[in-house]
Protein backbone atom coordinates (compact mmCIF):
# COMPACT_ATOMS: atom_id res chain seq x y z
CA UNK A 1 0.00 0.00 0.00
CA UNK A 2 1.61 3.80 -1.50
CA UNK A 3 2.11 5.76 2.20
CA UNK A 4 0.61 8.86 2.42
CA UNK A 5 3.30 11.91 1.03
CA UNK A 6 4.19 12.93 4.30
CA UNK A 7 5.20 9.65 5.31
CA UNK A 8 7.07 9.61 2.62
CA UNK A 9 8.88 12.69 3.13
CA UNK A 10 10.09 11.74 6.73
CA UNK A 11 11.57 8.22 4.74
CA UNK A 12 13.23 10.33 2.79
CA UNK A 13 15.00 12.93 4.76
CA UNK A 14 15.66 10.11 7.41
CA UNK A 15 17.10 8.34 4.65
CA UNK A 16 19.68 11.01 4.57
CA UNK A 17 21.47 9.52 7.25
CA UNK A 18 21.34 6.33 7.07
CA UNK A 19 22.60 3.55 5.01
CA UNK A 20 19.60 2.04 3.66
CA UNK A 21 19.18 3.37 0.08
CA UNK A 22 20.84 6.53 0.92
CA UNK A 23 20.95 7.20 -3.28
CA UNK A 24 17.42 6.82 -4.14
CA UNK A 25 16.52 9.42 -0.98
CA UNK A 26 19.06 11.67 -1.81
CA UNK A 27 17.27 11.46 -5.33
CA UNK A 28 13.77 11.81 -4.29
CA UNK A 29 14.81 15.14 -1.98
CA UNK A 30 17.07 16.53 -4.90
CA UNK A 31 13.50 15.90 -7.17
CA UNK A 32 11.46 17.46 -4.57
CA UNK A 33 13.83 20.83 -3.93
CA UNK A 34 14.03 20.88 -7.80
CA UNK A 35 10.16 21.12 -7.83
CA UNK A 36 9.49 23.57 -4.91
CA UNK A 37 12.13 25.57 -7.01
CA UNK A 38 9.82 25.51 -10.10
CA UNK A 39 6.90 26.40 -7.65
CA UNK A 40 8.90 29.33 -6.00
CA UNK A 41 9.54 30.91 -9.31
CA UNK A 42 5.74 31.10 -10.18
CA UNK A 43 5.05 32.44 -6.68
CA UNK A 44 7.73 35.18 -7.11
CA UNK A 45 6.68 36.12 -10.77
CA UNK A 46 2.81 36.45 -8.95
CA UNK A 47 3.94 38.41 -6.70
CA UNK A 48 4.96 41.13 -8.36
CA UNK A 49 2.01 41.29 -10.66
CA UNK A 50 -0.24 41.00 -7.57
CA UNK A 51 1.39 43.51 -5.55
CA UNK A 52 2.80 46.26 -7.56
CA UNK A 53 -0.50 48.37 -8.56
CA UNK A 54 -1.13 48.50 -4.65
CA UNK A 55 2.61 49.59 -3.95
CA UNK A 56 1.97 52.19 -6.80
CA UNK A 57 -1.01 53.06 -4.68
CA UNK A 58 1.19 53.75 -1.50
CA UNK A 59 3.97 56.13 -3.08
CA UNK A 60 1.68 58.37 -4.05
CA UNK A 61 -0.92 58.56 -0.54
CA UNK A 62 3.00 58.64 1.29
CA UNK A 63 3.25 61.88 -1.28
CA UNK A 64 0.17 64.17 -0.27
CA UNK A 65 -0.73 66.23 2.13
CA UNK A 66 2.81 67.01 3.82
CA UNK A 67 2.41 70.95 3.55
CA UNK A 68 -0.73 72.04 5.15
CA UNK A 69 0.58 75.95 4.32
CA UNK A 70 3.73 77.24 3.10
CA UNK A 71 3.47 80.20 4.94
CA UNK A 72 5.80 80.81 8.30
CA UNK A 73 4.76 79.15 11.60
CA UNK A 74 5.40 80.84 14.82
CA UNK A 75 7.91 79.55 17.30
CA UNK A 76 6.48 76.40 19.04
CA UNK A 77 2.80 76.94 17.86
CA UNK A 78 1.52 73.61 17.21
CA UNK A 79 -1.19 71.71 14.62
CA UNK A 80 -2.78 68.56 14.65
CA UNK A 81 -4.24 66.81 11.96
CA UNK A 82 -6.70 64.28 10.76
CA UNK A 83 -5.93 63.17 7.33
CA UNK A 84 -7.70 60.58 4.41
CA UNK A 85 -6.26 59.57 1.49
CA UNK A 86 -7.80 58.47 -1.58
CA UNK A 87 -6.54 56.70 -4.34
CA UNK A 88 -8.37 56.35 -7.27
CA UNK A 89 -7.02 53.35 -9.14
CA UNK A 90 -6.91 53.04 -13.05
CA UNK A 91 -8.49 50.52 -14.30
CA UNK A 92 -5.57 48.88 -16.26
CA UNK A 93 -4.20 48.44 -12.68
CA UNK A 94 -6.76 46.20 -11.42
CA UNK A 95 -6.57 43.04 -13.11
CA UNK A 96 -3.26 41.21 -14.83
CA UNK A 97 -2.89 38.52 -18.28
CA UNK A 98 -1.76 35.00 -16.65
CA UNK A 99 -0.92 32.64 -19.18
CA UNK A 100 0.27 28.82 -18.82
CA UNK A 101 3.66 30.10 -20.70
CA UNK A 102 4.44 32.31 -17.71
CA UNK A 103 4.20 29.47 -14.83
CA UNK A 104 6.72 26.23 -14.76
CA UNK A 105 5.36 24.58 -11.75
CA UNK A 106 1.13 25.56 -11.99
CA UNK A 107 -1.13 25.23 -14.72
CA UNK A 108 -4.82 27.12 -15.15
CA UNK A 109 -7.16 24.65 -15.27
CA UNK A 110 -9.24 24.66 -18.00
CA UNK A 111 -7.16 27.48 -19.89
CA UNK A 112 -4.44 28.90 -21.65
CA UNK A 113 -4.66 32.30 -19.85
CA UNK A 114 -7.03 34.11 -17.71
CA UNK A 115 -7.43 37.45 -16.39
CA UNK A 116 -6.52 37.88 -12.84
CA UNK A 117 -7.57 39.99 -10.27
CA UNK A 118 -4.30 42.43 -8.62
CA UNK A 119 -4.22 43.38 -4.73
CA UNK A 120 -6.49 46.21 -5.39
CA UNK A 121 -8.74 44.14 -8.21
CA UNK A 122 -12.21 42.22 -7.62
CA UNK A 123 -12.85 39.03 -5.72
CA UNK A 124 -12.96 36.57 -9.00
CA UNK A 125 -10.18 33.72 -8.78
CA UNK A 126 -9.09 31.49 -10.84
CA UNK A 127 -8.01 27.36 -9.69
CA UNK A 128 -3.98 26.74 -9.97
CA UNK A 129 -3.42 23.20 -10.57
CA UNK A 130 0.12 21.36 -9.92
CA UNK A 131 2.05 18.06 -8.59
CA UNK A 132 4.28 17.55 -5.80
CA UNK A 133 6.12 14.38 -5.72
CA UNK A 134 2.87 12.98 -7.13
CA UNK A 135 0.46 14.56 -5.11
CA UNK A 136 -1.94 17.23 -6.46
CA UNK A 137 -1.55 21.14 -5.17
CA UNK A 138 -4.09 23.00 -5.92
CA UNK A 139 -4.37 26.85 -4.76
CA UNK A 140 -6.79 29.62 -5.83
CA UNK A 141 -5.41 32.65 -6.55
CA UNK A 142 -6.09 35.47 -4.21
CA UNK A 143 -8.87 37.83 -4.49
CA UNK A 144 -8.13 41.40 -4.32
CA UNK A 145 -9.48 44.28 -2.43
CA UNK A 146 -12.05 45.15 -4.73
CA UNK A 147 -11.61 48.83 -3.82
CA UNK A 148 -11.21 51.06 -7.32
CA UNK A 149 -10.86 53.93 -5.02
CA UNK A 150 -8.73 52.87 -1.80
CA UNK A 151 -8.60 55.38 0.97
CA UNK A 152 -7.36 55.33 4.39
CA UNK A 153 -7.37 57.62 7.79
CA UNK A 154 -3.98 58.50 9.80
CA UNK A 155 -2.72 61.03 11.78
CA UNK A 156 -0.54 64.08 11.54
CA UNK A 157 1.51 66.97 13.49
CA UNK A 158 3.82 69.65 13.73
CA UNK A 159 5.46 72.42 15.64
CA UNK A 160 7.06 75.95 14.37
CA UNK A 161 10.82 75.53 15.24
CA UNK A 162 13.09 78.56 14.94
CA UNK A 163 14.59 80.29 11.41
CA UNK A 164 10.75 79.73 9.90
CA UNK A 165 11.35 75.77 10.09
CA UNK A 166 8.65 73.44 10.99
CA UNK A 167 9.02 69.97 11.84
CA UNK A 168 6.00 67.59 11.03
CA UNK A 169 5.68 63.74 11.40
CA UNK A 170 2.80 61.94 10.08
CA UNK A 171 1.64 57.80 11.90
CA UNK A 172 -1.08 55.75 11.79
CA UNK A 173 -1.70 52.33 13.69
CA UNK A 174 -2.33 49.37 11.22
CA UNK A 175 -5.59 49.90 9.26
CA UNK A 176 -7.84 47.15 8.32
CA UNK A 177 -9.24 47.46 5.05
CA UNK A 178 -10.86 44.52 2.37
CA UNK A 179 -8.21 41.63 2.99
CA UNK A 180 -5.30 43.98 3.59
CA UNK A 181 -3.75 46.03 6.24
CA UNK A 182 -1.87 49.56 5.76
CA UNK A 183 0.46 51.18 8.13
CA UNK A 184 2.40 54.60 7.43
CA UNK A 185 4.57 57.14 9.65
CA UNK A 186 6.67 59.69 8.37
CA UNK A 187 8.79 62.80 9.30
CA UNK A 188 9.82 65.70 7.37
CA UNK A 189 11.27 69.29 7.71
CA UNK A 190 9.79 72.84 6.42
CA UNK A 191 11.47 75.56 5.79
CA UNK A 192 9.72 78.86 4.95
CA UNK A 193 11.95 81.36 2.38
CA UNK A 194 9.49 83.88 1.64
CA UNK A 195 9.85 85.40 4.77
CA UNK A 196 13.23 87.31 3.10
CA UNK A 197 10.99 88.71 0.92
CA UNK A 198 9.05 92.34 2.27
CA UNK A 199 6.97 92.48 -1.29
CA UNK A 200 5.76 88.73 -0.70
CA UNK A 201 4.89 89.43 2.83
CA UNK A 202 3.28 91.64 1.72
CA UNK A 203 1.23 90.12 -1.00
CA UNK A 204 0.46 87.55 1.27
CA UNK A 205 2.37 84.79 -0.79
CA UNK A 206 4.29 82.20 0.78
CA UNK A 207 7.16 79.86 -0.75
CA UNK A 208 8.62 77.11 1.68
CA UNK A 209 10.78 73.74 0.36
CA UNK A 210 10.51 70.72 2.57
CA UNK A 211 12.65 67.41 2.92
CA UNK A 212 10.79 64.00 4.29
CA UNK A 213 10.71 60.71 4.80
CA UNK A 214 7.74 58.46 4.41
CA UNK A 215 6.92 54.53 4.92
CA UNK A 216 4.29 52.87 4.20
CA UNK A 217 3.07 49.58 4.50
CA UNK A 218 0.54 47.27 3.07
CA UNK A 219 -0.10 43.28 3.77
CA UNK A 220 -2.27 41.36 1.92
CA UNK A 221 -3.72 37.93 1.84
CA UNK A 222 -1.76 36.09 -0.47
CA UNK A 223 -1.30 32.15 -1.77
CA UNK A 224 -2.46 29.63 0.95
CA UNK A 225 -0.62 26.85 -0.44
CA UNK A 226 -1.42 23.65 1.35
CA UNK A 227 0.43 20.55 0.91
CA UNK A 228 1.33 17.13 2.50
CA UNK A 229 3.98 18.75 4.41
CA UNK A 230 1.77 21.30 5.03
CA UNK A 231 1.06 24.73 4.58
CA UNK A 232 4.52 26.49 2.37
CA UNK A 233 3.99 29.79 4.40
CA UNK A 234 3.61 32.53 2.14
CA UNK A 235 -0.22 32.74 3.19
CA UNK A 236 0.63 36.61 3.06
CA UNK A 237 2.41 39.30 1.04
CA UNK A 238 3.77 42.83 2.38
CA UNK A 239 5.19 45.98 -0.13
CA UNK A 240 7.04 48.37 2.24
CA UNK A 241 7.65 51.85 -0.05
CA UNK A 242 10.47 53.87 1.75
CA UNK A 243 10.28 57.38 0.15
CA UNK A 244 12.40 60.11 0.48
CA UNK A 245 10.40 63.24 -0.66
CA UNK A 246 11.52 67.21 -1.87
CA UNK A 247 9.13 69.72 -1.98
CA UNK A 248 8.81 73.24 -3.52
CA UNK A 249 5.04 74.95 -2.31
CA UNK A 250 3.54 78.23 -3.17
CA UNK A 251 0.10 79.94 -1.83
CA UNK A 252 -1.40 82.89 -2.07
CA UNK A 253 -3.84 83.87 1.18
CA UNK A 254 -7.23 86.00 0.25
CA UNK A 255 -8.67 86.32 4.34
CA UNK A 256 -9.14 83.05 5.57
CA UNK A 257 -8.59 81.16 2.06
CA UNK A 258 -5.52 80.02 0.80
CA UNK A 259 -4.43 78.53 -2.54
CA UNK A 260 -1.50 76.39 -2.24
CA UNK A 261 0.35 74.27 -4.95
CA UNK A 262 3.56 71.92 -5.05
CA UNK A 263 5.88 70.32 -6.86
CA UNK A 264 7.35 67.11 -6.10
CA UNK A 265 10.48 65.02 -6.32
CA UNK A 266 10.59 61.85 -4.66
CA UNK A 267 12.62 58.80 -4.81
CA UNK A 268 10.92 55.40 -3.41
CA UNK A 269 12.51 52.14 -2.33
CA UNK A 270 9.88 49.10 -2.93
CA UNK A 271 10.64 46.00 -1.00
CA UNK A 272 8.16 43.01 -0.54
CA UNK A 273 8.30 40.07 2.48
CA UNK A 274 6.06 37.07 2.52
CA UNK A 275 5.39 35.47 5.90
CA UNK A 276 2.77 32.56 6.99
CA UNK A 277 3.17 29.66 9.16
CA UNK A 278 5.43 26.59 7.83
CA UNK A 279 5.44 23.11 7.08
CA UNK A 280 7.28 20.38 7.63
CA UNK A 281 8.73 20.77 4.35
CA UNK A 282 10.77 23.41 5.71
CA UNK A 283 13.09 20.64 7.25
CA UNK A 284 14.42 20.36 3.87
CA UNK A 285 13.84 23.56 1.94
CA UNK A 286 13.54 26.76 3.77
CA UNK A 287 10.65 28.12 1.36
CA UNK A 288 10.05 31.07 3.20
CA UNK A 289 13.33 32.38 3.64
CA UNK A 290 14.30 31.35 -0.48
CA UNK A 291 11.36 33.60 -1.70
CA UNK A 292 12.23 36.21 0.33
CA UNK A 293 16.09 36.49 -0.87
CA UNK A 294 14.46 35.95 -4.33
CA UNK A 295 11.87 38.28 -4.11
CA UNK A 296 15.14 40.63 -3.78
CA UNK A 297 14.94 40.46 -7.27
CA UNK A 298 11.99 42.74 -8.02
CA UNK A 299 12.73 45.11 -5.75
CA UNK A 300 12.38 48.78 -7.28
CA UNK A 301 13.57 51.97 -7.34
CA UNK A 302 10.78 54.30 -8.27
CA UNK A 303 11.40 58.22 -9.04
CA UNK A 304 8.07 60.42 -9.26
CA UNK A 305 7.65 63.90 -10.19
CA UNK A 306 4.23 65.37 -8.94
CA UNK A 307 1.78 67.78 -9.26
CA UNK A 308 0.00 68.98 -6.07
CA UNK A 309 -2.92 71.63 -5.62
CA UNK A 310 -4.92 72.76 -2.89
CA UNK A 311 -7.15 74.99 -0.45
CA UNK A 312 -7.13 75.62 2.80
CA UNK A 313 -10.10 77.41 4.74
CA UNK A 314 -9.54 78.47 8.25
CA UNK A 315 -11.95 79.25 11.01
CA UNK A 316 -11.22 80.05 14.54
CA UNK A 317 -8.74 77.42 15.48
CA UNK A 318 -9.38 75.13 13.17
CA UNK A 319 -8.83 74.50 9.47
CA UNK A 320 -9.91 72.55 6.48
CA UNK A 321 -7.38 71.30 3.86
CA UNK A 322 -8.66 69.29 0.29
CA UNK A 323 -5.46 69.02 -1.81
CA UNK A 324 -5.11 66.41 -5.18
CA UNK A 325 -1.92 65.32 -6.24
CA UNK A 326 -1.65 63.90 -10.25
CA UNK A 327 1.14 62.56 -12.35
CA UNK A 328 1.05 58.60 -13.37
CA UNK A 329 -2.01 58.93 -10.86
CA UNK A 330 -4.42 60.62 -8.93
CA UNK A 331 -4.45 60.99 -5.03
CA UNK A 332 -6.54 63.00 -3.20
CA UNK A 333 -6.21 64.05 0.69
CA UNK A 334 -8.98 65.99 2.73
CA UNK A 335 -8.19 66.66 6.04
CA UNK A 336 -9.27 68.48 9.70
CA UNK A 337 -6.75 70.76 11.44
CA UNK A 338 -6.50 72.16 15.24
CA UNK A 339 -4.58 75.08 15.76
CA UNK A 340 -2.74 75.77 19.35
CA UNK A 341 -0.73 78.83 19.24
Amino acid sequence: MRKPLKYTFKLLAAGLFFCSGPLAAQTDVVALTKQLNLLLGDAMFFSDRYVTPATDAAVYQASSGWITSPKKVALWDVQFGLHANVFMTPHKDLSFLLSNSDLKFFKIQNASSAQIPTALGNKSQVLLTGELQGEPVNIKTPQGMDMEVVSYPYLQASVGLPFGTELVVKYSTKVKLKKSEYQVFGVGLKYNFSQYFKTLREQKINLAVLAGYGREDVTFDFLNIQTAFGSLGINNITGSVDTYQYQLSASQEFGKVEFLASFITNVSNVSYKVSGSRGSVEDIVPLQQILNQKLHDIYKTRTNYIGEVGTNYTFGDFGIQGIVAFGKFVNANVSLHYFIK
